[in-house]
């Protein structure tokens, strides 16, 4: 048998590197986690502000007795500023009145919707089916809010789609049994 030479020896005993080699092995994954908690962190802050924006559009809707295109607009105007710091070009923002008949059939009375192409904004006249009867009973109306988000992460690390989120709120009129839509508010 041969002695190992004391250089062979000097290397596997020596432990001055084994700290840099730990950490070139953990910090990939520590820089992976840091990474993904602020975009999920992100994320879940554009999702609570949608919620906020939902509520405040509906609100400040079901406070006047009408309402009508300038004071929708200051309204959506309203939501846009709630969402910032995030982008709002693809934040969309949907108002309607919805009233309910004798027989308990749910009609949108009026609808305005903060972009032409929200597709989940119903239009006047509709007849809405989703409605549940604890929200709206017969002969009484709500005012419906509606919001989307699509947020992409500024990294997209984690989350290299976009995440849409939606938010429905119904709120019941508080002065009037039903806000009016009037062209000159």
């Amino acid at each position: 048998m041969s002695a190992r030479p004391p250089f062979q020896r000097r290397f596997w005993r020596d432990r001055r590197g084994v700290s840099a080699v730990e950490f070139a092995l953990i910090a990939p994954v520590l820089i992976l986690l840091y990474c993904g908690m602020a975009e999920m962190t992100q994320a879940m802050m554009a999702q609570r502000r949608l919620s906020n924006i939902t509520s405040s559009i509906g609100d400040l809707t079901a406070q006047a007795s009408q309402t009508g295109p300038a004071r929708m607009t200051d309204i959506f105007n309203i939501g846009a500023i709630i969402m910032a710091p995030f982008p709002t070009a693809s934040l969309k923002m949907c108002v309607a009145s919805v009233v309910s008949d004798a027989s308990g059939k749910d009609t949108v009375a009026w609808s305005q919707a903060s972009v032409g192409d929200m597709t989940n904004c119903p239009t006047q006249g509709a007849v809405l089916t989703d409605v549940p009867d604890a929200v709206l009973p017969a002969n009484k109306s709500v005012i419906l809010a509606r919001a989307a988000y699509v947020y992409s992460s500024p990294i997209q690390l984690v989350l290299p789609r976009p995440l849409t989120f939606n938010r429905t709120l119904y709120l019941r009129p508080r002065r009037v049994d039903a806000v009016l839509w009037s062209v000159a508010s």
